[in-house]
């Protein structure tokens, strides 16, 4: 689907037009192709008195690849950097807070387009003192203000680090796959977002070019919009993608498996054996699944005093209860081995609620509750278990959707635009990953900061 005003916005009579009217200007967002750098431009690498992960993150980035500069070496204000990235873990109390200010207002213009910000801190739960809650708490409103101010397509994120050092290699190698994603293009379409990084096991791969690598991953609702994205996606980074849809999309589903060298498998997940019939699959084919995507989904809008209970019903056995069983049965016959992953796609009307779309909100933000439900309850078995809440994506479904109600959809975030398939496939590739293993139990929007919801 056509953004026809984007378009126009990047003609020249466009421009003009958008700065004579302060119209939205929707930027062109840097997206990943292989082979790019990660990174636009130099990183600038600060840290508050006391930070404890910037050195960790300056040894991660340099092998990376990236090129660092010091803020006590930068005296050209002409000076344009790929990101900032900041380490506000040493600030203890509310007075610490000033550190940002010194950092970033500098800094404020020194961005190229779509360049990356990101501030790592202590989870809240794990502060020493109220005080130091309360500080690292307050980091939160600064990123997500950042991610509405600087604009051009800059993104802005908050990544949590545990001071748990049970596993401080895995917890290092999750932290350096979260930074991978969030300086890429891959995270182009994700900003203001609140990621932790726990203690847990991680295996970084060999190339990370192709970090699937000999990984066997399940892909449901596969046929179409996001699902074939994500199907081409995960092939690309190396995973056997196993693609599943109902029977009555049997040709778009094989088209979607034949392109990218994957396998087909038509299945109505609310039929009462299709747990198991897909459990049998799957050991018969691979003899286990390491990354299990529920994506299927559908809706069946009415306001609630109009919605009959088919309607209610389907929404919800397809968007939650049918997640809910496969993951019962792949569990319980160990299908899903230590260090597998389970990302459910989930929406920000889980998140905020819709109208005319109750049992959709109320399917997906269900599907919130089973990852936090499920995460610390698989911890043990070395499965990580997260989700991602799409906002406004361009597919055939919101091709439907009212012109207002569309436009309102593309504008009302800070990139002015609606998000692409792709964006949600990214974030989603990053999940699975072996090396995001100690990133679990996160809810991840891809919104690209949306107005609504939190």
């Amino acid at each position: 689907m056509t953004d026809r005003y984007a378009s126009f916005v990047q003609s020249k009579a466009g421009r003009a037009l958008v700065k004579r009217l302060g119209l939205p200007d929707p930027p062109r967002l840097r997206r990943h192709t292989p082979g790019d750098p990660l990174v636009a431009g130099p990183v600038l690498l600060g840290a508050a008195t006391g930070g404890r992960l910037a050195e960790p993150v300056g040894k991660i980035l340099t092998a990376a690849g990236v090129e660092l500069s010091d803020p006590a070496a930068v005296d050209d204000t002409a000076a344009r950097f790929g990101a900032l990235v900041y380490d506000a873990t040493g600030i203890t109390d509310s007075t610490g807070l000033r550190q940002l200010y010194d950092f970033f207002h500098p800094q404020a213009r020194a961005l190229l387009p779509s360049g990356r910000v990101i501030v790592l801190g202590t989870p809240p739960a794990e502060c020493d003192s109220p005080r130091e809650a309360t500080a690292q708490r307050a980091l939160e409103g600064l990123t997500r203000s950042i991610g509405k101010e600087f604009g051009r397509g800059v993104t802005a994120q908050l990544v949590h680090v545990t001071k748990d050092a049970g596993n401080a290699a895995g917890t290092l190698t999750s932290l350096e796959s979260t930074l991978r994603f969030l300086l890429s293009g891959r995270s182009a379409y994700v900003s203001g977002q609140v990621v932790r990084v726990g203690a847990g096991t991680a295996q970084p791969p060999t190339d990370w070019d192709r970090p699937l690598d000999g990984q066997v991953v399940l892909v449901t609702g596969a046929a179409r919009g996001i699902g074939a994205a994500l199907a081409r996606v995960l092939a690309r980074d190396g995973a056997q993608v196993v693609a599943l849809d109902i029977p009555a999309a049997g040709d778009e589903l094989a088209a979607v498996a034949n392109e990218i060298g994957g396998s087909a498998v038509q299945l109505d997940l609310t039929a009462p054996d299709a747990p198991t019939r897909l459990a049998e699959h799957l050991a018969g084919r691979h003899g286990r699944v390491d990354v299990v995507v529920h994506n299927a989904g559908i809706t069946r809008d009415k306001t609630l005093g109009r919605m009959d209970a088919d309607r209610w019903d389907q929404v919800l056995d397809v968007n939650l209860s049918s997640q809910e069983r496969i993951n019962d049965v792949l569990l319980a016959r160990d299908l899903i081995p230590a260090g597998g992953r389970i990302v459910s796609v989930s929406s920000i009307a889980g998140i905020a609620g819709n109208r005319g779309q109750t049992n959709y909100a109320t399917s997906k933000a269900g599907v919130i509750g089973l990852v936090e439900s499920l995460a610390p309850a698989l911890r043990g078995r070395g499965i990580s278990v997260n989700a991602v809440a799409p906002g406004f994506i361009e597919t055939r479904l919101t091709a439907r959707v009212p012109l207002a109600l569309r436009e309102a959809g593309r504008r009302m975030n800070s990139m002015s635009q609606g998000g692409l398939p792709v964006d949600v496939a990214e974030t989603i590739g990053w999940l699975a990953w072996p090396a995001s293993g100690a990133v679990s139990g996160n809810v991840v929007r891809v919104c690209g900061q949306s107005l609504l919801g939190a």
